[in-house]
């Protein structure tokens, strides 16, 4: 999903325009592994000031083009918006989305990659510790799982590679943002496909939603 200017002028109805409160415009360049949630996101916050723009997710495969795909969206940006965001983690890049950010002036919300934003960097960071041979799954990815992992890595044209890519986990973690019975048999299937044990815990948009929800002054609607 490319550009999701579309859904965002859409959500902007919701929110009758008498009840709106003034907010800075905003842009948000994203990976396209988080649109459902940020668009989700935009709703509960009633952000109608906020657009939404997404790069290729399957770009974590080729991490060199995240950050010179970023800096087109900004540059190309120029001076539409009060404010941009960029909404990834490092995803790869080694450094190098941070350091051109910081060359722009740019922020990005804090946290390597998804898994810890989603989870909460404290208890992402335990399990981490105490569990190191996790394979964690958003929403995203258990709804992508034959597209990205099974023929992403080529196991289902060379399943013999299964122990080479997974020997070294212990099991799948499902980390979920919304509560959805599908998704989590979906999972669960997922880490029958691999071999590995398989948990599930329901975590919801975590410093995701906090950081959106703050910077747009607002609170996330309890239905989210």
């Amino acid at each position: 999903m490319d550009d999701l200017r579309a859904d965002a002028t859409r959500l902007d109805d919701l929110v009758p325009a008498g009840e709106r409160p003034s907010r800075p415009t905003t842009l948000y360049i994203a990976c396209g592994a988080l649109a459902r949630e940020l668009v989700a996101l935009k709703r509960a916050t009633g952000w109608a000031e906020l657009t939404i723009t997404c790069l290729p997710a399957h770009w974590h495969n080729t991490p060199d083009k995240i950050t010179p795909g970023v800096l087109r969206k900004i540059r190309s940006a120029g001076r539409s918006y009060d404010r941009i965001s960029v909404i990834y983690g490092d995803c790869g890049t080694g450094g190098e989305l941070d350091r051109a950010l910081a060359a722009e002036g740019v922020e990005r919300i804090p946290g390597p990659h998804c898994y810890q934003f989603f989870m909460g960097t404290a208890d992402f960071q335990a399990l981490a510790d105490d569990e190191p041979g996790c394979f964690f799954l958003t929403d995203y990815l258990v709804r992508h799982f034959d597209r990205l992992i099974v023929k992403g890595l080529g196991l289902d044209r060379y399943p013999e590679l299964l122990p080479d890519y997974f020997g070294n986990y212990t099991k799948v973690v499902h980390l979920a943002q919304i509560a959805d019975s599908s998704l989590k048999m979906r999972a669960e299937k997922a880490a029958a496909r691999l071999g590995l044990a398989f948990e599930y815990r329901l975590v919801g948009y975590g410093e995701l939603g906090d950081f959106v929800a703050e910077a747009a002054g607002s609170s996330l609607s309890a239905g989210l």
